[in-house]
């Protein structure tokens, strides 16, 4: 029996919460957690969950619209990718400005007189170096289109890109959707197409299928895509993320690589790298601000980009790393850059605490998760003078920092748009030991 369709239904927009969403009340008294609409708005909602105590949704109609209401530039597909399009950079940074308070006054602490204004370097669309599409197969056209997932839901919007991306990857999806448009390639046989562009304009991508008997491509194909690298890869089709199960085919370049303060950097197609090097990178000047010549331990450090920014060449450095690929292009990196002093380690933070110690300086930059409690708990044990904090979830951060406040206060705050017209937000919290 199918699943019976959610309803349509009217709700008033009150105000933005932390997930992104815009907060309502249901006739029936239930809050109502909606995409694509702005507080003090009057819009159609279709639900897509209803549990017995909220609900969520998108908004398929507006009624009374804000007056911060703004067109969106990818009108169809902006509530999957991107559902802060409906507003201007100025309202945005106003939201996730008022959110990062929130997040603080949550746990009955105040950044007001320690925090600067959110940084935000004016490009708002075009800033992505990475992006990953889905396919989308049209069976009366027998035709592939790029796509991405419906909100809320399993379905699939085809799409000719995304203009969050640098011109660069969507002129490369298509050119890669034309290729296998041109040879029939049946859309149940593909997973996911993931690209990759660093700053200087070369492209390379993992195409991910789900049947270890994919055509296979040529030199001629490889060619006619203009890209540095490509690889064919078979997932596991039980999984539904993409995943490397085994490399089918290899075109070109391993990895990309680019410039961070001045500093070379390479990472895999695949491997973490941050998706918004200019705003990236003022965050990295914000925190050298707070690095003296102390050794350093960079924990939840990826492929070292902080650690190996942020101090001199002669510091003793320890950076902590979970990802094996991540460590392996961290010591990549510190071959390349002759950093004797520095020391990639394969672990969990929670599992390296006795790098933490009043001798050394910290630096922690974990998921959103937030710091593991063994790590907090050692920071407080082993009161290191200054603890640098770099979050891209506030509300984890602010918890985290309730907790070392026992022994350490804010002197800085910053909050970097990294990912413009979206709801996400990375925020900078500097700690200092109270003497």
């Amino acid at each position: 029996m199918p699943k019976k369709a959610l309803p349509v239904v009217t709700v008033r927009l009150e105000k933005i919460v932390g997930g992104g969403q815009t907060l309502g009340t249901l006739e029936d008294g239930r809050k109502v957690f909606v995409w694509g609409g702005l507080p003090d708005e009057i819009v159609e909602v279709q639900l897509t969950k209803k549990k017995s105590k909220m609900a969520e949704g998108y908004v398929v109609s507006v009624m009374t619209p804000s007056s911060e209401r703004i067109e969106p530039r990818d009108p169809d597909s902006y509530p999957s990718t991107s559902p802060w399009q409906i507003m201007s950079p100025e309202t945005e940074n106003k939201y996730k400005t008022a959110l990062i308070d929130e997040a603080f006054a949550l746990h009955d602490m105040t950044i007001a007189g320690k925090r600067e204004p959110i940084y935000y370097d004016e490009r708002d669309y075009g800033y992505r170096n990475k992006v990953e599409f889905s396919f989308y197969y049209d069976a009366e056209t027998e035709k592939l289109s790029l796509a991405f997932f419906r909100r809320g839901s399993h379905g699939k919007i085809p799409v000719n890109g995304t203009s969050l991306a640098k011109p660069e990857i969507n002129i490369a999806g298509k050119r890669i959707l034309n290729l296998l448009n041109s040879k029939s390639v049946n859309g149940f046989d593909l997973k996911t197409l993931l690209i990759r562009s660093n700053m200087s304009g070369d492209v390379i991508a993992q195409l991910y299928v789900k049947n270890e008997d994919f055509i296979e491509l040529s030199d001629v194909d490889f060619g006619n895509l203009n890209l540095a690298g490509l690889d064919v890869i078979f997932s596991n089709p039980k999984s539904p993320a993409s995943i490397i199960t085994k490399r089918l085919q290899h075109f070109g370049a391993n990895n990309l690589s680019d410039e961070v303060m001045g500093i070379g950097f390479n990472y895999a197609t695949e491997g973490f790298f941050q998706i918004n090097l200019p705003v990236y990178e003022q965050a990295l000047k914000d925190i050298k601000e707070f690095v003296s010549d102390k050794p350093l331990v960079d924990l939840y450090s990826g492929v070292g980009t902080i650690g190996l920014t942020v101090t001199h060449r002669d510091t003793p450095l320890k950076l902590v790393e979970i990802n094996d690929s991540a460590v392996d292009e961290m010591k990549h990196n510190i071959l390349a850059l002759k950093r004797t002093n520095a020391e990639a380690i394969l672990a969990a933070s929670e599992n390296t605490l006795e790098y933490i110690n009043n001798e050394s300086q910290i630096i922690v930059d974990p998921p959103r998760a937030g710091l593991h409690e063994d790590v907090v708990n050692k920071l407080l044990e082993a009161t290191p003078s200054r603890i640098i904090y770099l979050s891209c979830n506030p509300v984890t951060q602010a918890r985290d920092v309730k907790m070392l406040s026992d022994k350490y206060q804010i002197i800085f705050s910053r909050g970097y748009n990294f990912f413009p017209h979206t709801p996400h937000i990375e925020n900078l919290v500097v700690l200092d030991l109270v003497k």
